[in-house]
């Protein structure tokens, strides 16, 4: 969570955002405490109290990583941790935007 939150940090804007899911029934208030106990400033609160996004995504383990495009299609997927702040994860990032703009 830390790196999704260092990547909105620096490349949040009306063309990307992290969009980190809280896949959970203790609600909002459980996931707000997380995300504030660890330090997270940037990633808006999304919570899925049903947990039926898990199964819909078709996510086998928390977490997993999801890159959707502007039209909504899913364009990678990783399961497990990542340094999504690495610098090899935002030229990837920077890289699909690009194209995604240059296709619009």
């Amino acid at each position: 969570m830390p790196s999704l939150d260092r990547l909105q940090q620096e490349l949040g804007s009306e063309a990307f955002e992290v969009v980190a899911l809280a896949v959970d029934r203790t609600g909002p208030k459980a996931a707000k405490k997380f995300l504030d106990d660890i330090g997270v400033k940037a990633l808006a609160l999304y919570v899925d109290q049903t947990t039926r996004s898990g199964s819909q995504l078709r996510a086998v383990g928390m977490p997993t990583t999801i890159l959707i495009d502007a039209e909504g299609r899913e364009i990678g997927r990783l399961p497990g941790p990542a340094e999504w702040d690495s610098a090899d994860a935002k030229a990837l990032i920077r890289e699909t935007l690009e194209t995604s703009a240059a296709s619009n």
